[in-house]
């Protein structure tokens, strides 16, 4: 028997196989149930999600013998020859390839036969939006009005590029990617069907790695699973796919952390020595950053870290706060666009490690806010405050005798009193201002 790559094997053939996809099978399937079929579908969402297993699932339930069922046998000869595609009522067409009007003419001309042995005659369109704009004119009359046993199939990536016109003829449904929980489940049942041992920690990085997609899962499952020998280990794939890992990066950061340039740069160096390329240093960096990040924040989730929180380095969580280590995955997202059009890919990163040997340092906008306006408050209230009056002289009680005497005496001998000290102030004002003209 010919080799079958995983993504191929393990092709969803029911609606209950389609893992995330929980709201599309269910709409179809109650749907098929209650015998409301509709003419059109356009099915969209990411790559490797499903979009086309589901249109052969739906193909399937409504051309099966026993149906239209929400659930297709799968043995008998139409849901046979719709698994091998070689079904000549179910005609599955590449829009990448097949753009043109005439193309599409070719499908009016098709529809107005009927199915050769099958319930329905139905056509798959994947990459539905590779189509050409005249393309797209000539199929609106045939599928807003089709034959009663036509049914078409839309898939498209990129949903923005499908005319208006088209979906509003159309039922959509949104694909949305995978978990990375669901993903790594997925990876660990096609390793114990292949009799292959793998560890949770390479699963989690594999599914990360697929960014939820499925087929891309399976792929690079299939990739990892040839040089394993039979059990997958996460330092195999660090080793063989030049990755750097979380120790390694814990070396690195914690030179970092304890403020040693010279040490970092020289480790920087030794990674770089052993063929690590500038690019994947980077993106594994970020990552480490990014989870760091996540654990400081008290978030411990394997399957968002990557790997098991105790692995990664408690004296570089212990010495950054929150704030600098979010300075630290800033520069080094920078450091991604940057280094495109850098002189030198190298410099740039070598700069990135000697600044964060000093992130100790940093202070962040908001903490230099908080310290001024501490800073604030503490003047307003320092000169806010009441001065204490000093002890009674002699000289003070003369005053106040004084000033008793000053309230006895008549109300115009006060306003006398006070109209000549004005007249003191507004001279001794205008001797000071002429002073300061005056050259020295």
């Amino acid at each position: 028997m010919s080799y079958e790559v995983t993504a191929t094997r393990r092709r969803p053939q029911h609606f209950e196989d389609l893992i995330g996809q929980e709201f599309v099978a269910e709409t179809l399937k109650n749907s098929i149930t209650s015998g409301q079929i509709a003419h059109a579908y356009l099915f969209s969402g990411p790559r490797g999600c499903g979009k086309t297993s589901t249109a052969r699932i739906l193909a399937k339930a409504l051309n099966c013998e026993k149906g239209p069922t929400p659930s297709p046998c799968g043995t008998c000869a139409h849901c046979l020859e719709i698994t091998k595609g070689s079904s000549l009522d179910v005609i599955e067409i590449d829009g990448a390839s097949n753009t043109s009007v005439n193309d599409v003419r070719q499908i009016k001309d098709e529809v107005m036969f009927p199915p050769n042995s099958s319930r329905y005659k139905i056509y798959i369109i994947d990459e539905v939006h590779m189509l050409s704009t005249s393309a797209f004119n000539a199929l609106l009359k045939t599928i807003e009005e089709p034959p009663p046993y036509v049914v078409f199939i839309f898939a498209t990536t990129e949903l923005q590029k499908v005319p208006a016109t088209i979906k509003s003829r159309c039922q959509q449904f949104n694909f949305r990617l995978v978990p990375v929980e669901k993903v790594k489940n997925l990876l660990a049942d096609a390793a114990k069907e292949l009799g292959i041992q793998a560890d949770d920690e390479a699963l989690y990085w594999i599914a990360r790695e697929s960014t939820g997609s499925i087929r891309d899962a399976y792929t690079l499952f299939d990739q990892v699973a040839a040089f394993s020998d039979g059990h997958i280990t996460y330092e195999k794939i660090r080793d063989k796919l030049g990755l750097v890992g979380v120790d390694r990066l814990n070396e690195l950061f914690e030179k970092c952390a304890a403020g040693k340039p010279d040490d970092a740069l020289n480790v920087l160096d030794s990674y770089l020595q052993s063929g690590i390329s500038i690019e994947q240093l980077i993106s594994n960096s970020a990552n480490y950053i990014r989870s760091l990040l996540l654990i400081k924040n008290g978030i411990t989730k394997e399957s968002l870290l990557g790997n098991a929180a105790e692995r990664y380095s408690a004296d570089v969580i212990k010495t950054w706060n929150a704030i600098q280590i979010e300075r630290a995955l800033s520069i080094f997202l920078q450091l991604y666009r940057d280094v495109r059009y850098s002189l030198s890919p190298r410099y740039e990163l070598e700069l990135a490690f000697s600044r964060l040997c000093w992130l100790s340092q940093y202070v962040s906008p908001a903490e230099v806010k908080a310290a001024v306006d501490s800073a604030h408050a503490l003047l307003s209230g320092a000169a806010a405050a009441p001065q204490p009056k000093p002890a009674g002289t002699p000289h003070q009680s003369v005053s106040n005798a004084a000033g008793a005497n000053d309230a006895a005496a008549p109300e115009t001998t006060r306003q006398e009193v006070q109209q000549t000290a004005d007249d003191q102030q507004d001279v001794s004002s205008a001797a000071q201002s002429t002073s300061s003209g005056i050259p020295h």
